[in-house]
């Protein structure tokens, strides 16, 4: 019997098997279990993360092929939405960076117990080196657009994407951070609305285009206070 998950998937063009499906309620169960210990989500209920958070990570798909991709995830959190996408795409080569020991140690059990191969860095994005690099880089509730498109875009090689999963507010973010996106060498491919549950919902994707300035991203305090 398909659950309302699966059928939503199955409009993202995914058909999951019935061992990917138990990844995910197991992937529930451990999120239930440390959000007692640590602050991961205020979203609980079993239909709730299924789609708010599992679903609404893997929507990804509808801004670019996942196919033997090199992503990294910049301010996971519980693992969103990089987790989702490893469950479902078995060669994608992901890499996830956050800058609180407890998430990292979360999704170092939680990877373990999924049995899926994925580099977990306890640090700052600022810090990490591999600059211009990656064919991916997504950040999804981590900071304004303004912000964030210096945090991830350097991370970027030329002719890779940023994705930023946003809500409703995007279209006022994007008119913020255009410049900050034309100087580290980025510009807007598309916007892709959608919603769940009736929330909007958008991926704002970010062609690379030049390659980024080696001196970017600047330390966060900077970025903060004198943001491009």
């Amino acid at each position: 019997m398909k659950t309302k998950f699966m059928k939503m998937l199955e409009s993202l063009g995914i058909t999951i098997t019935e061992k990917k499906y138990n990844k995910f309620i197991k992937y529930y169960d451990l999120l239930l279990e440390w959000n007692s210990k640590i602050n991961l989500t205020s979203i609980i209920e079993f239909e709730d993360v299924f789609i708010k958070h599992f679903y609404d990570s893997l929507c990804l798909v509808k801004a670019i092929d996942l196919d033997k991709q090199r992503l990294l995830d910049v301010g996971s959190g519980a693992g969103f939405p990089s987790i989702p996408l490893k469950i479902v795409y078995d060669d994608l080569d992901i890499t996830i960076i956050d800058s609180l020991k407890k998430r990292i140690n979360f999704l170092e059990i939680l990877t373990n117990e999924l049995n899926l191969k994925v580099r977990l860095i306890h640090g700052r994005i600022e810090d990490h080196k591999f600059r211009n690099h990656y064919d991916i880089v997504t950040a999804r509730a981590v900071s304004n657009l303004r912000v964030l498109s210096e945090l991830c875009i350097p991370f970027v090689k030329v002719n890779g994407v940023f994705i930023a999963l946003k809500g409703p507010k995007y279209i006022d973010e994007y008119h913020k951070s255009k410049n900050a996106i034309k100087i580290l060498g980025g510009i807007l491919s598309k916007n892709i609305e959608y919603t769940i549950e009736n929330q909007q919902r958008a991926l704002i994707v970010i062609d690379k285009v030049i390659k980024t300035n080696e001196k970017f991203p600047r330390v966060y305090g900077k970025i903060k206070s004198k943001p491009l």
